[in-house]
């Protein structure tokens, strides 16, 4: 037999010592079955992660549109019952709030229609005014050029003169929806906020221990008023982004200042991915319509600094610390849905995180013990 190690005889009697548990040596695996059907198990876990995410794949034109209605009827669901309370039915409500949907969405509309139709009409210019102002990165892109030619054949290079419209029908049948999709969002998002105080009692019904359906009520009611809270906290501070971005570019010199406030203001419901096309785009422009690298700069410098500022100081402030999510985890689920559902799951990442953090937080509560740092 062979001798024990002295310094787990030292550990131990330090433990007895202490009156701790006692290490003990590492045992065998008690039955090999055991083993497998834990393998077993985890792998039918995993086998239904795949095949779940293949279903959110291939149904992305329908649960797209009843996932963000889903979303969004939870949002205002606080509102609903406000106004029930008062005695106001709950259709004339949900009406209401459909009629500023389409009332704010016409607006934005055509307060984007005319100046981005001057764009459009500019594009050989602007692609042309680009690559003049870029001449500075003409010896490190040759190098790469060469460098990619010599690994992996040539390669035809973009045509900066290429007809506007096939530059802009891409980018537009990415970013706008199927009229299908819109019209079953937007009628799924009516049924979600008539009916939404019926189906939570049906679903109530569904469980048979009282103890059951009250946890069911509170993440419910969790749910609804963090989602609330969360688009009510962000649309202040977006819109005040919006009005210092406008005042900046008004300050700077940017053509129609109020739809760069705008644009920044709707891009930053969307975490990461958002302010940084904001950047790209005040970079673009800067580069057309100031004469020097450093004043297009200007803007899109000033916009990290805000945007920074924002993600780390005071959204967090405002929004409070049990709503506050973790960075890398909306960081994951941010690339999760945008590559799941393109930009709308992009734009769902942060609530369905959030929807996710409430759940948990009432599956799993956390102990009253610190963990050591």
């Amino acid at each position: 037999m062979p001798e024990r190690e002295p310094f787990l005889d030292e550990i131990r009697a330090d433990h007895e010592a202490r009156h701790e548990p006692t290490i003990s040596d590492p045992q065998p695996v008690a039955s090999v079955n055991t083993m497998w059907a834990s393998a077993g198990r985890g792998a039918l876990i995993g086998i239904f992660l795949l095949l779940f995410g293949a279903f959110l794949y291939v149904g992305r034109p329908i649960l797209l549109p009843i996932m963000a209605a889903a979303v969004l009827a939870l949002t205002l669901a606080p509102l609903i019952k406000a106004a029930k309370r008062r005695s106001i039915p709950t259709w004339v409500t949900a009406i209401l709030i459909l009629l500023f949907g389409f009332g704010a969405l016409s607006l934005l509309a055509m307060a984007l229609a005319h100046p981005v139709s001057q764009w459009i009409g500019r594009a050989p210019e602007i692609g042309a005014s680009l690559k003049d102002k870029l001449a500075v990165l003409d010896r490190p892109l040759a190098a790469l050029h060469e460098l990619q030619t010599s690994l992996f054949g040539d390669n035809t290079g973009v045509n900066v003169n290429m007809p506007a419209s096939n530059v802009v029908l891409p980018v537009v049948a990415f970013v706008t929806p199927a009229a299908a999709e819109l019209v079953l969002f937007f009628t799924t998002l009516l049924f979600f906020l008539v009916g939404e105080i019926e189906l939570r009692n049906q679903f109530v019904a569904l469980f048979g221990n009282r103890d059951t359906k009250l946890l069911f009520l509170k993440i419910m009611r969790d749910i609804e008023r963090n989602l609330a809270a969360y688009l009510t906290v962000v649309t202040i501070v977006n819109i005040g982004i919006a009005i210092i971005v406008s005042l900046g570019a008004w300050l700077i010199g940017f053509p129609n200042p109020l739809i760069f406030g705008l644009l920044a203001g709707l891009f930053n419901y969307v975490p990461y991915i958002g302010p940084a096309l904001m950047v790209v785009v005040l970079f673009g422009v800067g580069l057309v319509t100031f004469p020097s690298l450093a004043h297009a700069l200007i803007a899109p410098l000033g916009l990290v600094a805000l945007a920074t500022l924002e993600g780390h100081l005071i959204t967090p402030t405002l929004v409070g610390r049990q709503l506050t999510l973790n960075p890398l985890v909306l960081f994951l689920a941010l690339a999760f849905w945008t590559w799941m559902w393109g930009p709308m799951g992009a734009l769902l990442a942060a609530p369905l995180s959030i929807i996710g953090l409430v759940v948990v937080n009432h599956l799993f509560p956390a102990d009253d013990d610190r963990l050591p740092e």
